[in-house]
């Protein structure tokens, strides 16, 4: 109530997210909903110290509190994966996985990744960011089935030397390879490291096989699948200590001072507590669920005919190919589900026609819908509705030219706006979410 009577303002928009999440399905694989218990350390006096250093190292003074925190989420983080050293410090991945290009690269250094339009992740060396200008990025790809192209990584690898070689990905429905891309490192003396933010949890439940015997080092986020606050960790192995025994220090130094100056301590506190969440048992069969979720609706989608890329998953995510009617199509089907209450992203898909800005694909995942209690019956509801949106929007389709585009995306906006039989599913689809409580609100 505070809030509301200090700013209202930003209560009301508050007011209208938290309606938005509780009348919705949310489908975007990299968003799930925290526990009330994650929440409420978020919002803890934690937020108001600062704590610049690690545990028993720091710049300032009365950090006692803080010491003890950080290494609860550090000690929860080596038992959850089998590993010797985690930093938690890192305010997201991105961060996280520019600390480590600090920790094993100097500038120029040639670096391997899969290719951002064939799923991979902008921070694995795509031309617009920083780590594809700062270093000789040389990225690989995936076959026309949508598998990565193990063949292809292999030869590049041994042409190129990388002196790191990433696994991970954005947009990426099957197994990751993990241990024929080590092998691939290990010939060619790269730094294996995996970036597992997509699959962390389900990595903790058994439902996708851990990269840590295979890699150096492993960073992931503490969101989508783990289920907790916006941040990140970086793990290093028994691997990587035994090809450098000083790269947990060097991983260190890359986060603070080398990248980041003080941790967000309060997210430090809802990342121990989320990964205290993850270490009960109920987790297992919560990520085991997410992906048998993930594999119902995958079904679904196939039984009213939709293309999928490598038609299936083997993880949380589903990538929907929608080039039958034509390239470019992933934005019509974004706003269309979004005018009913089902929350997707666009997304390119493998040798995508189009843009990333228009591209020809959708995005799908199961973690949020599953933390909510939604089982595969309701998998089942939710492709018979995708389609249903999908037949909709049919006709419509994306010109070449920018000026007929702009034209034919505010046309196509004002008949979703006006589409009665839009209207009435967005009814059913905010009765049937609301049976189905989003945890802290």
């Amino acid at each position: 109530m505070r809030l509301q009577e200090q700013d209202p303002d930003i209560y009301r928009i508050f007011a209208a997210e938290r309606r938005r999440q509780r009348e919705g399905v949310e489908l975007i694989p990299s968003e799930n909903y925290v526990s009330e218990a994650v929440l409420e350390a978020m919002g803890t006096i934690f937020t108001n110290k600062y704590s610049e250093g690690y545990p028993g190292r720091r710049y300032y003074g009365g950090n006692e509190n803080v010491d003890e925190v950080e290494r609860l989420a550090q000690e929860r983080a080596r038992r959850l994966f089998g590993v010797p050293h985690a930093n938690v410090q890192p305010y997201s991945g991105s961060p996280a996985n520019l600390a480590v290009y600090l920790a094993t690269c100097q500038p120029g250094d040639p670096i391997m990744g899969q290719n951002l339009p064939d799923g991979g992740h902008l921070t694995h060396g795509w031309k617009v960011s920083v780590t594809g200008t700062y270093y000789r990025s040389i990225p690989y790809h995936v076959k026309a089935d949508g598998y990565i192209d193990i063949d292809e990584v292999r030869s590049l690898a041994r042409e190129h030397r990388p002196k790191l070689l990433w696994c991970g990905a954005t947009a990426y429905v099957r197994e990751f390879p993990f241990e024929q891309l080590a092998a691939i490192a290990d010939e060619t003396g790269a730094f294996f490291a995996t970036d597992i933010a997509h699959i962390a949890g389900l990595v903790i439940a058994g439902a996708h096989k851990s990269p840590v015997p295979f890699a150096h080092i492993v960073t992931t986020t503490t969101h989508k699948t783990l289920r907790g606050p916006r941040g990140a960790m970086i793990l290093v192995t028994e691997k990587g200590l035994a090809k450098d025994s000083e790269l947990a220090e060097r991983v260190d130094r890359a986060v603070f001072p080398g990248l980041q100056g003080g941790p967000h301590d309060h997210t430090t506190a809802a990342i121990a507590v989320a990964l205290g969440e993850a270490l009960q048992p109920s987790f297992v069969a919560y990520g085991r669920q997410v992906v048998a979720n993930a594999k119902a609706l995958a079904q679904g989608l196939l039984r009213y005919g939709l293309r999928l890329v490598t038609g299936g998953t083997d993880n949380h995510m589903i990538l929907l190919d929608l080039t039958p009617g034509g390239p470019g199509r992933g934005v019509f089907l974004q706003e269309a589900l979004d005018r009913v209450g089902i929350t997707v992203n666009k997304n390119t898909i493998p040798g995508e026609p189009s843009s990333a800005f228009y591209p020809s694909g959708i995005r799908l995942g199961t973690p949020a819908a599953t933390t909510r209690g939604m089982r595969e019956p309701e998998m089942s509801k939710i492709a018979e509705w995708i389609a249903a949106v999908g037949e909709a929007i049919e006709e419509f389709r994306l010109p070449e030219g920018r000026e007929e585009r702009a034209t034919a995306l505010r046309a196509f906006r004002r008949s979703i706006e006006e589409n009665r039989a839009l209207e009435a599913l967005r009814g059913d689809v905010r009765e049937f979410c609301l049976k189905f409580p989003v945890p802290g609100t």
